[in-house]
């Protein structure tokens, strides 16, 4: 079969063997797959997680069909339409554990489908399970014009956040985040946003923060969080390591928490699948959460995808067909 991976000099679109499901797997026949950051990163070598390097088949958000299953799993069969996460997806096949499914609704294409599994896990487990939002409560998603980020913005306001925040350092991205929920738009870039956010919240500042930068605005963040507020990091757009004020951090009482797949079980994963399913599904399948495709490349262009990507222009999420 055909598929996306990194060899010695770079990654390429090669020929690799068919995998065959065991145990708690399930073959699917991809029909598209979504384009994420670390993707990017991967691309170039590195490692995500315990997975990269030479020889690695790229990828890991896709949607397609079943194709055969493995004898120990269960909740679906042969032929279901599915989207999910996982290693190994750029390839006209991906084996995907069968508590990392999610069903496409009838109305939902493949194309779309491959753009909702990453940023609906990532941001439902940070918004919800771990950053505890409750309806009322204000919120802050940095880096919200990613695919992720916006997929935030719709969440919090979904589940009744007063005050939904989004930050961009991209004048055009930024005006477009009133789209998908935002209430204020800011730009960490430049001085002064900590001074909007505490504006926006009376002083106090907001109850939530999801921090895809970190890095240099590190301390930024922590001055723009209330006292006994929450910071769920889940990314390092700015950068892994900075000044980090410990004395404003223990004088606000900030619950400051980091999350990421990389170190997660299977059985965590599962979990987290299942909690999408019984808090937020009827939004996806009713469209009210979804996020836009910016571009659809054919998998014989998926170099060309990632260019695209490198670009930094697009808002919304680059799909590739096969």
């Amino acid at each position: 079969m055909k598929a996306y991976v990194y060899g010695a000099n770079g990654a390429a679109v090669t020929d690799v063997d068919k995998p065959a499901p065991t145990g708690p797997q399930v073959l699917i026949r991809v029909r598209a797959c979504g384009l994420n950051r670390a993707d990017l990163g991967m691309t170039k070598g590195h490692a995500h997680g315990a997975a990269g390097g030479v020889g690695t088949v790229l990828g890991m958000e896709w949607a397609g069909e079943i194709e055969a299953v493995g004898d120990e799993a269960y909740g679906c069969k042969v032929g279901d339409r599915v989207m999910g996460s996982g290693a190994a997806a750029f390839g006209e096949y991906t084996l995907a554990d069968h508590g990392r499914l999610f069903p496409i609704p009838d109305s939902i294409s493949f194309e779309e489908a491959a753009t909702l599994p990453v940023a609906l896990t990532t941001m439902h487990n940070a918004l919800i399970a771990v950053g505890k939002l409750r309806a009322g409560q204000s919120v802050l998603i940095q880096g919200a014009s990613s695919g992720v980020g916006l997929m935030a913005l719709q969440i919090a306001k979904l589940k009744g956040a007063k005050l939904v925040i989004g930050s961009s350092t991209d004048k055009s991205r930024r005006d477009r985040l009133a789209e998908f929920g935002a209430d204020l738009a800011i730009d960490t870039s430049g001085a002064g946003w900590v001074d909007q956010v505490l504006a926006a919240t009376g002083g106090a500042g907001v109850d939530l923060v999801i921090d895809q930068i970190s890095g240099t605005i590190a301390n930024q963040t922590l001055a723009a969080t209330r006292v006994l507020g929450r910071i769920v990091n889940v990314g390092r757009l700015g950068g892994t390591h900075a000044d980090f004020n410990f004395d404003l951090h223990a004088a606000r009482r900030i619950d400051y928490v980091g999350v990421t797949f990389r170190s997660r079980s299977i059985e965590e994963i599962r979990e987290i699948f299942r909690q999408v399913r019984g808090d937020i599904w009827p939004a996806v399948e009713n469209r009210k959460l979804q996020l836009p495709i910016d571009r659809v490349f054919p998998f014989a262009e998926i170099d060309k995808a990632f260019a695209h990507m490198e670009a930094n222009r697009h808002l919304g999420k680059i799909v590739v067909t096969l």
